[in-house]
Parts: structure tokens; C-alpha cells; sequence
């Protein structure tokens, strides 16, 4: 573990790095949204809003937009050009935990402990989509990077895949207005435009995260049983491939590496543990005296991983990227896997 940046706060819930800046977000357990710049080393800006916890944040992939989830049941969005929050969606009905923009369209989905997952049209300001199903706190989710699902997880022990084609076509043919007025109906008969795909079941206790692969037709959970489960989908079912244990409490997050085959997770046991995703064991961990760990991030591209803990937040990497090298009288000398090279300037 290469530590390329830390912080000392409040209790870190809620991290994401943004896609093109060496920015990250770290929202904290006192109510502050914290903005820092990883590289530079510095507090770029705090944003004051929210009335207690802020558990989910996450910047937009293109505007200058970042939202915001808490504990006051507000999901706020933010300019952080204009250095405030511009607007507040309402509507949970208890603490968010999670909150995160959709890849093309303007969407927002947040996690809740009423119970629900909702959709919200961030240009419209909406409520378009109320998903219900969960018989306890849920406790993440998030929409797949390309195909039209939510993968939500949550403390009635169990994982749901929803799918949200219909409601992607409806929205293409609807005014926002009309959406918002479905919802009302959705809520009082039960209809709704997303519909469960599959219903995860095998975690003996609740469910804390669950994350899509980029690419596979994969899914990852963490829960309360200590243990992480990966999931494999196809067009009619769903099915557990395996269990990987080592953590020695409550796994807080798991997530797929985006560009190798690795499973990265965290837990109360104030350790992180690298998952070899073939094999399904573990490659490396480190871990911390007295900080338990509660929510990770990585970077798309830049090879990097956040992590938050109760102290603050670490961001780092997994290996050296530029070999050990030194140069002698015009040579060049480097390790790589172990052998010995010499390049020959000339």
C-alpha cells in the first residue's frame, strides 16, 4: 500500500474522487462536505447545509455538480462553482445513506432507512421512480454503468437487482411533470416503473454494499456476517458463485477493481483487503491500530483508491507504478518482477 494522500477529520461516511480533477469529496459524520485536492495536499473547500450526518456524495460526470445525502432526510445538490448548494430534493422519509448520479441521464438515486430506493430527475427536480420491496434499512445503491438496472442492498439480508428499461422509455416520452404525478400513483397502488429482477438471498445477516462489475454480468456484496459474496446474473436468473472470507467483523463496503481482476473491501475491523477475483482469496491487507473503515472509492482511471475511517480518509495505491532505478556512468539500471535490467544509453 503506496499512501498517496491523508486526512485527520471527523468520521469520513461518504468519499468520491471526481472523474477529471485530482479532487475528492469526503462528506463527514459532523455534517461538513469536505473538498480536497489529493495531489496538491490541500483543503480546497467546505460546504455547510445539511442538519447532522452526511453519509453519501457524488460528483456529476460532466457539469459542476456534486449531491449530497444525510441524516436531516435531505438530498442536496451542489454547484461548486457557485460555491453553494443550489437546490434540495425532498421526500425520504428517514437517514439517506447513499446518493449518486446516473451515468447519461439526469438521475439521481438515493438509499434510505424508509425502506425505499427513489429516482430523482436532478433537472426537473422529481421524484420519478419509488422503489419498494426492502423490509429494512437500505443501505446502498447504485445504477450499472451501462445496462438499465440498480443493484440496491440492504439489512433485511438480502441483494435486489432492479430493472429500470421501462422507466428509461418513459422518460424519453413524458414530461417530467407527468413522471412526478406517477410516482404518486405508484405509491398508492403499488405499480412502479422499476420492477425487481432478482432477489439476492444467502448473507446470514444484513446487507452493507453491493457493487456491479464495470463489465461482467457480476455482483459484489459485504454484510454484517463478515463475509463478501459474489454473484453471477444472466438473462433469467441469478446465482451465488462464491463466499470470500477473512474479515473478522462487519464488511462497511466492497467494490470491483475497474481495470483488474481484483475485489476491493473494507470493515469495522479497521483492515482493507485486496481479493484476488479468480481465485477468491486474498492478495493483500492493511490495516489500521484504531480506525474502523466505513466506505471506499476508486478511481476510474488513475489507479487510485480512497478509503474512509474514523479518523479521516487515505488515499492510495496498490503497487509501485515506477520501478526502483538508478543510473551509473551512462546506464540505466531498473528492477521489474524481481530480474535485473540494464538499458545502455547511447
Amino acid at each position: 500500500m503506496l499512501t498517496k494522500f491523508e486526512t485527520k477529520s471527523n468520521r469520513v461516511k461518504g468519499i468520491c474522487f471526481h472523474p477529471k480533477r485530482t479532487w475528492l469529496l469526503a462528506s463527514l459524520h459532523s455534517g461538513t462536505i469536505q473538498l480536497w485536492d489529493f495531489r496538491m495536499g490541500t483543503l480546497v473547500e467546505r460546504f455547510e447545509g445539511h442538519d447532522g450526518p452526511v453519509r453519501g456524495v457524488d460528483f456529476h460526470s460532466s457539469q459542476p455538480l456534486f449531491c449530497s445525502g444525510g441524516d436531516d432526510y435531505k438530498i442536496k445538490v451542489w454547484n461548486y462553482q457557485m460555491h453553494r448548494c443550489i437546490f434540495t430534493l425532498l421526500g425520504h422519509l428517514d437517514y439517506i445513506r447513499t446518493v449518486q448520479f446516473h451515468p447519461e441521464l439526469p438521475w439521481i438515486v438515493s438509499a434510505s432507512d424508509d425502506q425505499t430506493i427513489r429516482v430523482w430527475n436532478w433537472q426537473s427536480r422529481n421524484c420519478i421512480s419509488v422503489l419498494t420491496g426492502h423490509s429494512h434499512y437500505v443501505m446502498c445503491a447504485s445504477f450499472h454503468p451501462t445496462d438499465d438496472m440498480i443493484v440496491s442492498a440492504s439489512l433485511d439480508q438480502t441483494v435486489r437487482v432492479w430493472d429500470i428499461s421501462v422507466l428509461r422509455q418513459k422518460s424519453m416520452s413524458t414530461h417530467p411533470d407527468d413522471l412526478a404525478t406517477d410516482v404518486l400513483s405508484s405509491d398508492i397502488f403499488g405499480n412502479s416503473d422499476a420492477v425487481v429482477k432478482y432477489v439476492l438471498e444467502g448473507h446470514d445477516r444484513g446487507v452493507n454494499w453491493a457493487s456491479f462489475h464495470p463489465t461482467l454480468p457480476l455482483v459484489v456484496s459485504g454484510a454484517d456476517d463478515k463475509q463478501i459474496k459474489l454473484w453471477r446474473m444472466n438473462d433469467t436468473k441469478a446465482w451465488e458463485v462464491d463466499t470470500m472470507r477473512g474479515h473478522l467483523s462487519n464488511v462497511s463496503c466492497v467494490m470491483f477493481h475497474p481495470t483488474q481482476d481484483l475485489i476491493v473491501s473494507n470493515s469495522e475491523d479497521k483492515a482493507i483487503r485486496v481479493w484476488d477475483m479468480n481465485k477468491r482469496i486474498p492478495s493483500q491487507t492493511f490495516r489500521r491500530e484504531s480506525d474502523r473503515f466505513w466506505v471506499l472509492a476508486i478511481h476510474p482511471t488513475a489507479r487510485l483508491i480512497a478509503a474512509g475511517h474514523d479518523s479521516g480518509l487515505v488515499v492510495f495505491k496498490l503497487a509501485r507504478e515506477r520501478p526502483a532505478y538508478c543510473t551509473l556512468k551512462g546506464l540505466l539500471y531498473y528492477f521489474h518482477v524481481s530480474i535485473n535490467y540494464l538499458h545502455i544509453f547511447l
